[in-house]
């Protein structure tokens, strides 16, 4: 059995680490092999504002928007109380009404992630951000340079994270992607756990299908109806029966149920979607307020597809309504699109179709089945669309130049009059 201790990082042996006397120790058979990690920061956003503002650090802190908006990030004393992300905020102050609710700072939180993911690069350059806390790591090969194992690495980097970002991680070792991320998620916070080829498969057969990543609510419904609830109810399956009965991802969950996991870690992860959306400060029915909203995020998910220098074949409109309920309407198209006036052109008739008086408290617009741009196109059935997609180019060199307030259209401009100085939340 290997053991090294979690505080220094050094091979240890009987009940504490000889070399400084922690007694806080990490024993696997397999720990010298291991060298694929799931590295995620605890609680990110919450650790960030816990740090920067020591009264907040003892008590519940709910990162997110005013009472009408989501909750972006809830730290553990929080979670206690059932407080999770997206849960509206009215409803985790329900649950939680002593929580501290701090409006959140996306900058920040960038930055310090970028300094995390710079410490996590130093070890290996196969990195492969997840989001802007969390990455899977590939390790192998690295103990020669680093004079140290994957495992005593990894513990370095959660002390020097600490140290030096003021945040815990938590970290899952283990020889595939899917089981890394399995582990990262059993000891939390500042845990580091580890599963091994040895234990895979015992550990995951009595678990519900819905333990493996990916197989949400409706699926697992249908699992069921086969008579499939549980990981070992997966194994009594081929892959054909599976595939068979659920496509690829009968497939791909019949691996996973085996612990099978090829996909390497990538340094570079591909883009599925863009979008945005805003919660409004009050429920709105009308269409033409509506349309105003619509506009402001076509607008934006337009912005960050030309930043991108991409462009979308399938248009989302999203939509929730005054009871929390999302609706999500699709519309794939014969070539892809970037321009805010052909995704507004496209969102509109599928919002004019649930617009029938009933209230919504917000509305976003995505673009997905991304690709390289192929240059605008004229619409049959509107002649217009070739000159206003024309005019929008010449506008965006415009705003380039001399700034984003710079040329506004008529819809623009009116809802700035509307609301000058609040900016929606996205």
């Amino acid at each position: 059995m290997a053991t090294l201790c979690r505080d220094c990082a050094q091979p240890a042996a009987g009940d504490s680490c000889s070399a400084c006397g922690s007694k806080r120790l990490l024993a696997h058979a397999e720990l010298p092999e291991l060298s694929i990690a799931h590295v995620d920061c605890d609680a990110f956003f919450c650790s960030v504002e816990k740090r920067d503002n020591p009264d907040i650090r003892d008590k519940p802190v709910i990162v997110g928007g005013g009472r009408r908006g989501v909750v972006a990030a809830a730290c553990y004393h929080a979670r206690i109380y059932g407080v999770r992300s997206a849960m509206p905020m009215f409803k985790a102050l329900k649950l939680c009404p002593d929580a501290v609710v701090v409006r959140g700072n996306m900058e920040k939180y960038a930055r310090d992630g970028g300094r995390i993911r710079d410490m996590m690069r130093a070890l290996t350059p196969l990195v492969e951000p997840l989001s802007i806390d969390e990455a899977f790591l590939d390790l192998s090969g690295t103990q020669r340079i680093h004079r140290a194992s994957p495992a005593q690495s990894l513990i370095r980097l959660q002390k020097d994270i600490l140290k030096e970002v003021g945040v815990t991680v938590s970290v899952g070792l283990s020889y595939n992607k899917f089981l890394a991320k399995t582990a990262s998620d059993l000891d939390k916070p500042n845990g580091f756990a580890v599963l091994g080829r040895a234990e895979a498969q015992d550990f995951l057969a009595d678990k519900a299908v819905s333990f493996i990543y990916g197989v949400g609510p409706a699926f697992a419904r249908s699992l069921a109806q086969k008579g499939i609830e549980t990981i070992r109810d997966v194994r009594k399956r081929s892959d054909k029966e599976m595939a068979k009965a659920f496509g690829d991802a009968g497939l791909r969950l019949a691996r996973l149920a085996r612990a099978e996991d090829s996909r390497p870690v990538k340094t570079t992860r591909e883009r599925k979607s863009i979008s945005a959306e805003t919660t409004f400060s009050e429920d709105i029915s009308e269409l033409a307020a509506l349309q105003d909203k619509l506009w402001q995020v076509c607008k934006k998910t337009a912005d960050a597809s030309k930043a991108k220098n991409l462009a979308g074949k399938v248009v989302t409109l999203k939509l929730k309504t005054a009871q929390f309920k999302s609706l999500t309407r699709r519309r794939s198209l014969a070539q892809p699109i970037q321009l805010a006036d052909a995704i507004f052109q496209t969102c509109l008739p599928l919002l004019e179709k649930e617009a029938k008086g009933q209230k919504f408290r917000l509305i976003g617009a995505g673009l997905s089945e991304l690709q390289a741009p192929v240059g605008d196109a004229g619409d049959l059935l509107d002649p217009a669309a070739l000159k206003r997609g024309q005019a929008e180019r010449a506008s965006d060199k415009a705003r380039e130049r001399f700034g984003r307030d710079a040329v506004m259209t008529g819809r623009s401009f009116r809802s700035s009059k509307i609301n000058p100085k609040k900016k929606p939340s996205t």
